[in-house]
């Protein structure tokens, strides 16, 4: 019932993901989500960190589409500064996001890592089409309600999953 919500991997944030294992795995493309994995939520600025950390992804041959459930107004300017192509109003977890993100990046699921901090939106929706599924920790507590109400429910499922030893 659950395994569709169980993420590959946890990590505090983007710069613990082992990229080197990453690739070893056959990894070739990362889709990331936006508010809270790359930026904090609503933020319109990028830090220097996150910049370095894209461009050692791709200087390390990954390519990276963001896909966001938030709008573009906000978020081009992020994606261009980024260098990297945007999906936005993605209705995560819905499967069509995640695809045109595929098309995009020009791979195949087996070959594509999702890296977000919403289990509802970007682990199931990455899970529903069998990519590798990495959740970190969200970057602020500062969150649209909706999701700080979700979060509780995050938190009692990813307990479970860990009591049952369902953790992938």
């Amino acid at each position: 019932m659950f395994k569709h919500l169980c993420p590959n991997q946890f990590v505090e944030n983007i710069y613990h993901i082992n990229l080197e294992q990453l690739a070893a795995e056959g990894i070739r493309g990362i889709i990331a989500d936006l508010d809270n994995t790359l930026v904090p939520w609503n933020d319109n600025e990028l830090f220097p960190e996150v910049l370095e950390w894209i461009k050692e992804v791709k200087d390390r041959g990954f390519k990276v589409c963001i896909v966001s459930n938030n709008h573009s107004e906000r978020g081009d300017d992020l994606a261009k500064a980024l260098n990297v192509p945007a999906i936005w109003r993605a209705v995560k977890p819905r499967r069509s996001s995640f695809r045109k993100a595929l098309r995009i990046m020009d791979l195949n699921p087996a070959k594509v890592a999702v890296i977000g901090d919403q289990v509802f939106t970007d682990i199931l929706g990455g899970n529903r089409l069998g990519l590798h599924t990495i959740l970190v920790r969200p970057l602020n507590k500062r969150e649209f309600f909706v999701t700080r109400l979700i979060r509780h429910v995050e938190r009692m499922i990813l307990f479970i999953l860990c009591q049952r030893g369902s953790w992938k």
